[in-house]
């Protein structure tokens, strides 16, 4: 979200309207704002409906639960009001004024995320 953060201004220069979407109750989303002074709003995505949706969500194995409970100190349930350990593949979506996607990126990789300049490329096709 840092990157968005600092390239929110030519989003807007393109004139696209940024949102994020979490699967974060809004209390936790709003907190998430705060901290890293986001410019843009992150709505909350109770049960991860939308991503569903879309096809992202994936539910977490047990493995991988283990260590964001007990590694990383994540409370998952807590921060999404649900125990269903579900999570959203990163992704981004560019939605035109018409509600139509024109361009998706998704990645199970959590690492991989498109680079702002590829939205913006996009943003100037549309």
């Amino acid at each position: 979200m840092v990157a968005l953060r600092e390239n929110y201004a030519d989003f807007q220069a393109a004139g696209a309207s940024l949102v994020a979407i979490s699967p974060q109750l809004q209390t936790y989303s709003q907190e998430l704002v705060k901290d890293r002074r986001l410019p843009f709003e992150v709505l909350s995505d109770a049960g991860n409906t939308v991503a569903a949706t879309f096809g992202i969500a994936i539910s977490l194995p047990e493995s991988i639960r283990r260590v964001y409970a007990d590694a990383f100190k994540i409370d998952l349930p807590t921060y999404n009001g649900d125990d269903s350990w579900s999570l959203p593949m990163p992704a981004r979506f560019i939605v035109d004024q018409h509600g139509v996607v024109q361009a998706a990126d998704v990645n199970l990789d959590h690492k991989v995320r498109p680079e702002p300049a590829s939205v913006l490329d996009v943003l100037k096709n549309l």
